[in-house]
């Protein structure tokens, strides 16, 4: 049995402007001390999941399962939810200068998060919250300890934010673009502290990020996700090498130095949708190049890709055509030509 499974996860938020369908549908596992990265741009759905599997999406409407080491987390009250929130699951968030309270000790926080969920003496959380510092390379930690956020430098606001998540040793850790703000020294070294800190605990970790190169570091599997659907799912290897939906593919040629880069950057054109207004049909297909009738009238379904069990993609491109190959592209656009709807006089037909 997988440490987290969640199936068809919907989140909804009801506004004066309409129905925001933050999450549709979302389905994915991970197993203890496997590393999942969720892969997207801003607004595709990413942190609304992390945040709804430990219950923090206030007023939303939530549907489907979430199940956690066999037990339903939608299912639970407050109270319970408490119980998991930071003690089983822990979350570090994408702005640790937001997240740490301004006017507390660095120290004392930790504290707080160790006394809320363990009958220990103050002195006891005190010293674990030393080692905890320590644990994450800051330096002089029995005297930082005592320091506000405001003495940090933004790299160890984020060291004592894995400190926190870290101070239950909790089964499963949720990253939500952990290096966004970092210059990329520090960010290789956030990086690398993580990796060492899973290897050394064994907990499972949910990364959420945009950047892919954070991905090539460190998952062990990856789920794309666009408009608030997983568009395609794969182990690392494969989605870097055998890409399969049209988005994936814009994903890899917009990253420099990455397997499909081409001679020059590739930016994926337009927007995202606005996730009230959403289009017919596949939501990428107002920006696929290879768009074919299909694509606007009949939302794909997620289908194995090459037959694998484990590569799944909602594209209604043949499942053999994968890569970021220049043969593969000509490929996909005769196939996408040949199916697509062309004028014919006053009418038009679609070629079958």
């Amino acid at each position: 049995m997988s440490l987290l499974e969640v199936r068809d996860l919907e989140v909804a938020f009801h506004t004066a402007d309409g129905t925001v369908r933050a999450v549709d549908r979302v389905s994915f596992t991970i197993d203890g001390g496997q590393t999942l990265a969720v892969v997207g741009e801003s607004g595709s759905g990413k942190s609304v999941t992390a945040l709804t599997l430990l219950g923090l999406n206030r007023g939303a409407e939530v549907a489907g399962t979430v199940l956690f080491d066999g037990v339903d987390l939608l299912a639970m009250d407050d109270e319970a939810m408490r119980a998991v929130r930071g003690n089983q699951i822990a979350m570090v968030f994408q702005d640790p200068l937001s997240s740490l309270h301004p006017l507390y000790r660095v120290g004392w926080q930790i504290e707080e998060a160790i006394l809320a969920h363990r009958d220990v003496p103050r002195q006891q959380a005190r010293a674990r919250a030393v080692e905890l510092l320590d644990l994450v390379g800051i330096p002089e930690p029995a005297r930082r300890v005592d320091d506000y956020p405001h003495q940090f430098s933004g790299g160890m606001r984020q060291r004592a934010m894995i400190a926190m998540a870290l101070a239950l040793d909790p089964r499963l850790l949720i990253a939500d673009e952990p290096t966004t703000a970092l210059d990329a020294t520090v960010q290789a070294q956030i990086l690398d502290l993580i990796r060492r800190l899973q290897g050394e605990l064994g907990t499972a970790l949910i990364i959420i990020t945009h950047d892919l190169g954070i991905v090539a570091d460190l998952a062990d599997d990856v789920i794309v996700m666009y408009a608030g659907r997983v568009v395609e799912r794969a182990d690392r290897r494969t989605l870097y090498y055998h890409p399969h939906h049209p988005y994936t593919v814009g994903l890899l040629r917009s990253v420099p130095g990455s397997v499909a880069r081409a001679a020059r950057l590739q930016p994926i054109p337009g927007q995202p949708p606005s996730l009230i207004r959403l289009p017919s049909g596949c939501r990428f297909h107002p920006h696929c190049e290879f768009v074919m009738d299909r694509c606007v009238d009949h939302d794909p379904p997620e289908l194995r890709v090459l037959g694998g069990l484990h590569h799944g993609s909602a594209c209604w491109l043949p499942g053999e055509m994968v890569g970021t190959d220049d043969d593969t592209h000509r490929r996909r656009s005769a196939y996408a030509g040949a199916h697509r709807q062309t004028l014919v006089g006053s009418g038009s037909t679609a070629v079958p």
